[in-house]
């Protein structure tokens, strides 16, 4: 049997120990990237988010005060009390005297005053604020989840726009840089004064979303079929980011939320601008588009409103998200001779959608202006050649 000489090991094993070295190096080196990292929660904006903060530091306070005493008994007793000191073991069964009645009550009287009084008070008084949505609330946003996209709606100002991620596809597919705030951009952000009570009510058309922002202290199911509800006063300007915090299907991670919390000035200039956008929106509902213009258009809304089902490229991922490309009912007629809806026609398909499934119906959320291009771009694209073409204003009569 043959041996390696010592040296020729230790020659064949400097590599490996270069190498090891050099990682220790390059670890070293990417300290001040570390120290960025936070092991605590993100900095509170909220009363809530204030008051959950404070919650945690102080349970955390207590579980580790309780952790320490009770390991340093255990380990205390396997000490003193182990064979190899002579310890004999005590023979008896069952509540024999008082000491043993001791060890159980008082323990149990000491975790139930934790409990009930350390932990239990400021953990309900946190609750009830969280709760109160009602009392003072100075203005309402409903904000209704879908695949995978937000829609925002400002009752008292007549404001409804849909919000979704504005990643470029480019760097999701790792063909550039991934940007400062990857996954967390969107084209609309809900804009909220600073210093006001707002309360939010939410809802979901589809299936199970999660509105979460971690500095609101804020994280609400949006349900189907229920109305549920909470509330922010955002304390400091700036820009939130969170995100749809339930697994809600296969672009679950593309469904960002961002806040701009604004002084009032600038909410009230904001929203006299949103309602110009939305006019000038209805507005051309009643032009007349040239072909060109509706394709246009209709490619960058298809790309915000229906890539992530059907693909950038239309071929969808079948069965779930069915292909454009080639589609019958894409390739279909568009309105019967008397200009009517059609019915499981393209038009109807958009407009309406389709129970059971996960088209949903966008007749609620986008313009006639964003339907009549995205049907309009989907028939001229994809390899599908129809040539035909709808106008907005026939969108806005067959509403």
């Amino acid at each position: 049997m043959t041996t390696l000489n010592p040296r020729i090991r230790l020659t064949q094993s400097a590599p490996r120990i270069s190498g090891l070295l050099a990682g220790l190096g390059a670890l070293l080196a990417t300290g001040p990237a570390l120290a960025d990292f936070s092991w605590n929660f993100p900095t509170p904006v909220t009363p809530i988010a204030r008051d959950t903060l404070n919650i945690h530091n102080e349970f955390m306070v207590i579980i580790t005060v309780l952790f320490v005493v009770v390991f340093a008994i255990m380990v205390y007793s396997m000490v003193r009390h182990r064979k190899s000191v002579g310890a004999e073991p005590a023979r008896f069964t069952g509540p024999t005297g008082a000491l043993q009645w001791f060890w159980v009550l008082v323990p149990f009287g000491i975790l139930l005053f934790i409990d009930f009084v350390l932990m239990g008070i400021p953990a309900f008084h946190a609750v009830i604020e969280m709760e109160d949505t009602r009392t003072k609330a100075d203005m309402v946003v409903k904000v209704t989840g879908m695949q995978w996209k937000w829609q925002y709606e400002y009752p008292d100002s007549g404001i409804r726009f849909i919000s979704t991620m504005s990643t470029p596809r480019e760097q999701i597919e790792g063909k550039e840089a991934k940007g400062e705030h990857y996954l967390l951009e969107v084209d609309n952000p809900v804009v909220l004064p600073v210093g006001k009570k707002v309360r939010i009510l939410l809802t979901s058309t589809d299936v199970i979303h999660t509105w979460w922002v971690p500095q609101f202290g804020v994280k609400r199911d949006a349900i189907p079929g229920f109305l549920r509800e909470t509330w922010v006063r955002i304390e400091e300007p700036g820009i939130y980011r969170g995100q749809c915090a339930e697994l809600c299907g296969k672009d679950h991670g593309f469904m960002p939320v961002v806040v701009h919390a604004v002084p009032e000035a600038e909410y009230v200039a904001w929203v006299d601008k949103k309602k110009a956008e939305l006019a000038a929106a209805a507005a051309g509902s009643d032009k007349t588009w040239t072909k060109d213009e509706l394709i246009a258009h209709g490619k960058d809304a298809y790309e915000k409103q229906c890539a992530a089902c059907h693909q950038p490229d239309g071929k969808g991922v079948p069965p779930a998200f069915p292909a454009l490309a080639g589609s019958k009912i894409v390739n279909g007629p568009l309105l019967s001779p008397e200009g009517k809806l059609i019915p499981d026609s393209h038009v109807d398909r958009v407009m309406n959608g389709k129970a059971g499934t996960a088209m949903q119906a966008f007749k609620t959320t986008l313009s006639d202006t964003d339907i009549a291009a995205i049907v309009t771009y989907e028939r001229n694209a994809f390899g599908n050649t129809k040539g035909d073409m709808i106008q907005p204003a026939q969108i806005k009569a067959l509403r």
